[in-house]
């Protein structure tokens, strides 16, 4: 396998394009492990409203939304939601990979730099996350990056007409691997 390259940087609304397009393709590979979407979220207007919902969290301080990008393409997203200040100082993290891309270590990477933009630029120290019991792929990426589970919330969330169990992942950020730059 080449050495791939990948960034992360802010999504911007010129993007609702091509997520879309990833979007709709992967709908069925996607349906598994993700909430039902109504089906404006596959279209290039229903990306564009999301992304600007997105960015009005971001300057409020709420959310520090990204794609991921290979080779100059978007290929995927990760995000930072629900961020606490003060007291509690950590953000939740969520990502995906284009089907197409994925296998060649471009999440493993994003999240990595995701990670240095949360204590760097954001100011938090720790990192949250949940994956499905069933979700290894996304259990490599996260313990890749230093995360540790710490519990499971049973009938957490509501995918593909079940309630499914989480596993809940942490990361404190001055803690683990060395953080990669962004």
């Amino acid at each position: 396998m080449a050495d791939q390259t990948t960034s992360i940087r802010l999504v911007r609304v010129d993007d609702a394009e091509i997520i879309a397009a990833h979007r709709a393709r992967d709908r069925r590979a996607y349906a598994q492990w993700e909430p039902a979407q109504p089906d404006e979220f596959y279209t290039t207007a229903g990306q564009r409203a999301r992304i600007e919902g997105l960015l009005a969290d971001h300057r409020q301080g709420d959310r520090w939304p990204a794609v991921i990008v290979a080779e100059g393409e978007v290929i995927g997203q990760v995000t930072v939601s629900t961020i606490l200040r003060g007291p509690f100082g950590k953000g939740f993290l969520g990502y995906w990979v284009a089907t197409a891309s994925q296998g060649q270590g471009h999440a493993t990477r994003a999240v990595g730099q995701t990670l240095a933009v949360m204590r760097r630029d954001l100011g938090l120290r720790r990192a949250e996350a949940h994956t499905r019991l069933e979700n290894l792929a996304s259990q490599h990426v996260l313990r890749a990056n230093g995360f540790r589970p710490w519990g499971i919330a049973h009938a957490h969330i509501l995918v593909d007409g079940a309630w499914r169990d989480e596993i809940f992942w942490e990361r404190l950020l001055d803690e683990g691997p060395p953080l990669t730059r962004a």
